[in-house]
C-alpha cells in the first residue's frame, strides 16, 4: 500500500504546468515594536525582483504590493530611526493573498538615508520583545514544512534544543529540559487556556492530537526557561500562541482532507466597506468517518472521534480601538467494547471537552501607551468509566473545570532605551470533581475526590526594558501569585539581558523564580479515615517553585547560519512528595516531578527539591537558496529527591537528546509556478527511564513486583526515529492545490515503551511503539 502511494505521488510530483507565470499581492502592517503604534512611511522592499517591488506605509501603518512572482522571495522593511527588518524565502502562494504584521525597533542612530542592501536575517526572534534568552518564535510555514508534524504545534517545537517527547509517539507530550510536561503554560491571545489536545486526561498537558489548527495561527513563541514576568502559573516552559486575523479586504477558502481529520476554513471581511475580517475553522474526524461508510480501519469493537472549531472576529473601529472575539474548542471520545471470548472483559467510555472564548481589546492612548484588556472563560472536562461488561463499575470518575480570567497589560514607551509594561490576571476558577474506584479488598466503590466550589488565583506583574546602549538590552521584572484555596503566594523576581557585543555576535543570561500550581483535584483529593470519613490532606500544598539559570552565547557565522548554545541550571523547590514517616518503599520515592498527568490522594507535602541542568547546542541554516537544516544537540542531568532523602533520576532523565532537521525545495513547471518539497528528520534521544522489574519476586508472586529500592535507575532502550515528507503545491491563477504525504518513523523501528511481566512466559517482556506510520493529505486554498 505504502509503495503505491509512493508511486502515485511521484507520478503527480513530475507532472508539468503549463501557463502563464502566476503572481499574488503581499500586504501587511509595520508597527513600532515597543509601542505597537502605526509606522508612516516606512519602506518596504522584495529585494529579489527585477526591476525591485516596494511600497511604503500609508498613515495606519498599511502596505501593499501587487503583482509578487509566486514562489519564495525576500523582504525587506526600513525606516529612518529604526532598525531594519528583513524576511527570507518568504513564500507566496496563489491561492491566498500573504498578510504581514511587522515590528521594527527604534534605533538609538538616526540614520541620514536609506540604503537598500542584503542584511543578517532575524529569524526565530522572539515576538515577544521582553523575551532575550531560550525564547523562539515559530511561524506556521516552518511547522507545515517539518516532516510528520502532522500540522501540530507541540510536536514541531520537539526539534528544539532541550525539548523531548514524553516517551509515547501516541501524544504530543513537551518535555522541556527534563521537567514533567505539566510545567507547561498553554496561552492563547495572551491569556492561558486548558489543555488545547484530543484525548486528553485529567492532570496533563498533552494529548493525541492538537486542537489546535494551522488554518488559524499565526507566528507564535516558545519558551524554555527564564521567562519574562507576564508569565506565571508556568515551571519548565510557555507556548504562546497567537491566533491570525483573517484577510479583511478578500474572501479566501481553504479545504483540506487527510488521515487525521478533514478541515474547512473561512477567512474574509464583513462587508466590501468593512475594516472587520473573520476567520472561521472546522475540523472533524476522518477515521470516523470512514468507520461510518462501512470500512474499517480500527478494530470493530473500538470507537474513536474527535471534532475542533475556532475562530477570531477582528473589529476596529475609529475612536474606540480595535477589538477582537476569538475561540478555540473541540471534543475527543474513545470506546472499547470488551470481547469476552478473548478472555476480555473490561468495557472503557473515555471522553474529552475542552472549549475557550475570549474577547480581545487595545486602546492607544498615543503613540506611545496602550492598554490591552481581555477578558475570558474557559471549560474543560475529561470523563472516564470502566466497567465490566456494563454491570459492575471499576472507575467512574468527572472532571469539570471552568475559569473567567481578566487580563489587563498597560504599556509605555518612554523612548528609545526604555519601555515599561505592567498588568494584573485576574482567575476565578470553578470545579465539579467526582471520582469513584473499586476497592479490590473490599470489592465496594471508594470516593477518590467529591467536591465542587470555586476559588481564585491572582496574579500581577511589572516589566522594565532599559537599554543603556545599542547592544545592550536588560529587561528587569517581578511577578506576584496568589492562590485563594489556600492563601498561599509566590514572589518572583527576574531578569535577563542581551550584549551584542560584535555584529554577529552576543551573550544573553537570564535568571527568575517561577511557579506553578498543582491539578486542582490534586488539592482537593479525599483520603478517607480508619473510623470512616474523609479528609483532603493536601489542601494547603502550596506552588510548586524554580529558579532558573541561564546563560548563552549566539554567532552568525554567515547572513543565514547562525550557532548558538546555552548552558543552565534549575533547582525545584517546594516540590509535593510523601511525608517523612511513611514507611512502603514507592512512597518514599514519590514526587510530584514524575507526574504527567492524574492526581493522588496520598497525602502530600512540599519538602520535594529537584535540580535540572544541561548544555544545548544549536546550529541552523536558515531557508535560503530554496534548502535549510538545523541541527541540535542537548546533554542534561534531571534528579529529584523524596522522602527518602536520596537523590535519583526523574523519569524524564533521558541524558541526552539530538535532532536533525533539514529540506530542500525545487522549482517546477515551465513557468516555475510550482514547488516540490522533500523535507526530513531525525530524532536519537537516551531512553526514558522506569522502575526496575524484579524478576525473581515476580515469579515467586505470579504478578509485576517493582524493585522500589533503585527506582529509575533502570533506562529503556535509546530511541531513534527518521521521518520523511514530501510536499506538493501547484499554483494556478484562481487556486493552489497541495498535496502531502508524512511519515513517522521511515524506519519502522519499534521503539520501547515500557516494560511489564508476563505470567506467561514468566519473563519481563517490552511494549513496543507504533512502528511506521504514514498520512497523506490534500490541501486546497482559493
Amino acid at each position: 500500500m505504502l509503495k503505491l502511494i509512493f508511486i502515485l505521488l511521484f507520478t503527480l510530483l513530475i507532472s508539468k504546468a503549463i501557463g502563464q507565470s502566476l503572481t499574488q499581492t503581499v500586504r501587511g502592517k509595520i508597527v513600532d515594536q515597543q509601542s505597537g503604534s502605526a509606522i508612516v512611511g516606512a519602506n518596504v522592499i522584495i529585494l529579489d525582483t527585477d526591476p525591485l517591488l516596494g511600497g511604503t506605509t500609508d498613515v495606519d501603518g498599511n502596505f501593499r504590493i501587487p503583482d509578487v512572482s509566486v514562489g519564495r522571495h525576500n523582504l525587506k522593511v526600513s525606516f529612518i530611526g529604526y532598525e531594519d527588518s528583513s524576511i527570507p524565502e518568504l513564500l507566496v502562494g496563489s491561492g491566498k493573498e500573504v498578510v504581514l504584521y511587522i515590528e521594527l525597533r527604534e534605533s538609538f542612530v538616526q540614520m541620514e538615508e536609506v540604503v537598500i542592501k542584503a542584511t543578517d536575517q532575524e529569524k526565530g526572534k522572539p515576538l515577544n520583545d521582553m523575551a532575550l534568552i531560550s525564547a523562539q518564535s515559530f511561524s506556521v510555514e516552518e511547522t507545515t514544512r517539518y516532516a510528520a508534524t502532522f500540522d501540530d504545534p507541540a510536536r514541531a517545537v520537539l526539534s528544539l534544543p532541550g525539548v523531548t517527547g514524553g516517551g509515547d509517539d501516541g501524544t504530543n507530550e513537551i518535555v522541556i529540559r527534563g521537567n514533567s510536561p505539566r510545567g507547561v503554560l498553554w496561552r492563547v491571545e495572551g491569556v492561558e487556556v486548558p489543555n488545547p489536545n484530543h484525548f486528553a486526561e485529567e492532570g496533563s498537558s498533552a494529548g493525541a492530537v492538537s486542537m489546535l489548527s494551522n488554518n488559524m495561527l499565526s507566528n507564535s513563541d516558545f519558551f524554555t526557561g527564564a521567562f519574562p514576568a507576564e508569565y506565571g502559573n508556568a515551571l519548565s516552559g510557555v507556548f504562546d500562541i497567537n491566533l491570525r486575523q483573517g484577510n479583511n479586504e478578500k474572501r479566501e477558502y481553504a479545504i483540506q482532507a487527510g488521515l487525521l481529520g478533514l478541515a474547512f476554513a473561512a477567512e474574509g471581511p464583513f462587508s466590501a466597506n468593512s475594516k472587520g475580517s473573520y476567520l472561521v475553522n472546522y475540523r472533524y474526524s476522518t477515521v470516523d468517518l470512514i468507520d461510518k461508510i462501512g470500512v474499517e480501519i480500527i478494530e470493530p469493537n473500538e470507537v474513536v472521534t474527535f471534532q475542533d472549531f475556532s475562530f477570531k472576529f477582528q473589529l476596529p473601529t475609529k475612536k474606540a480601538g480595535a477589538f477582537s472575539l476569538w475561540g478555540i474548542g473541540g471534543a475527543s471520545s474513545y470506546k472499547y467494547k470488551a470481547i469476552p471470548q478473548e478472555r476480555d472483559f473490561i468495557d472503557e467510555d473515555s471522553r474529552n471537552r475542552m472549549m475557550a472564548l475570549g474577547l480581545s481589546h487595545i486602546y492607544y492612548f498615543n503613540d506611545d501607551t496602550y492598554l490591552k484588556s481581555i477578558i475570558s472563560w474557559s471549560g474543560l472536562e475529561n470523563r472516564f468509566l470502566e466497567d465490566s461488561l456494563g454491570q459492575k463499575i471499576q472507575f467512574d470518575e468527572s472532571f469539570q473545570h471552568a475559569a473567567l480570567r481578566g487580563s489587563f497589560l498597560l504599556n509605555h514607551k518612554f523612548n528609545a532605551r526604555n519601555t515599561l509594561r505592567s498588568g494584573v490576571i485576574l482567575n476565578q476558577l470553578s470545579y465539579d470533581l467526582f471520582s469513584k474506584f473499586r476497592n479490590i479488598r473490599t470489592d465496594q466503590l471508594q470516593t477518590e475526590v467529591n467536591a465542587s466550589g470555586n476559588t481564585q488565583l491572582w496574579q500581577a506583574y511589572t516589566q522594565w526594558q532599559n537599554r543603556p546602549t545599542e547592544e545592550l538590552t536588560i529587561n528587569t521584572g517581578l511577578h506576584f501569585s496568589y492562590f485563594g484555596l489556600n492563601g498561599n503566594t509566590s514572589l518572583e523576581p527576574r531578569i535577563s539581558g542581551r550584549w551584542q557585543f560584535r555584529a554577529n555576535q552576543a551573550l544573553t543570561a537570564g535568571l527568575g523564580i517561577h511557579s506553578r500550581l498543582e491539578p486542582i483535584s490534586l488539592y482537593l483529593a479525599q483520603e478517607q479515615l480508619p473510623e470512616g470519613g474523609y479528609v483532603q490532606p493536601n489542601k494547603s500544598l502550596d506552588l510548586t517553585k524554580a529558579v532558573h539559570y541561564v546563560l548563552g552565547y549566539e554567532r552568525k557565522l554567515r547572513p543565514d547560519l547562525k550557532l548558538k548554545t546555552e548552558i543552565y541550571y534549575q533547582h525545584l523547590y517546594d516540590v509535593p512528595i510523601r511525608p517523612d514517616f511513611v514507611t512502603q518503599p514507592w512512597q518514599l520515592i514519590n514526587s510530584a516531578l514524575n507526574a504527567r498527568d492524574g492526581f493522588t490522594t496520598d497525602t502530600l507535602v512540599n519538602n520535594g527539591t529537584g535540580k535540572n541542568y544541561g548544555l544545548e547546542l544549536t546550529l541552523e541554516k536558515y531557508f535560503t537558496n530554496n534548502y535549510y537544516f538545523m541541527i541540535t544537540g542537548s546533554l542534561f542531568e534531571s534528579r529529584y529527591t523524596g522522602a527518602d532523602k536520596i537523590e535519583r533520576n526523574t523519569r524524564f532523565n533521558s541524558n541526552f537528546a539530538t535532532n536533525i532537521i533539514m529540506g530542500k525545495e525545487f522549482k517546477v513547471g515551465k513557468a516555475g509556478n510550482n514547488l516540490i518539497g522533500i523535507n526530513g528528520r531525525v530524532i536519537w534521544g537516551g531512553g526514558q527511564r522506569v522502575v526496575p522489574i524484579d524478576l525473581a519476586a515476580s515469579r515467586a508472586n505470579n504478578r509485576t513486583i517493582y524493585d522500589w529500592d533503585n527506582a529509575f535507575e533502570r533506562q529503556l532502550p535509546n530511541y531513534f526515529r527518521m521521518d520523511i515528507g514530501i510536499r506538493y503545491q501547484r499554483n494556478k491563477p484562481k487556486h493552489a492545490s497541495i498535496i502531502a504525504l508524512n511519515v513517522q518513523n521511515f524506519t519502522g523501528r519499534y521503539n520501547v515503551l515500557d516494560e511489564f511481566y508476563s505470567n506467561r512466559t514468566s519473563d519481563i517482556q517490552t511494549e513496543e511503539q507504533l512502528g511506521l506510520f504514514p498520512n497523506i493529505s490534500y490541501r486546497i486554498e482559493f
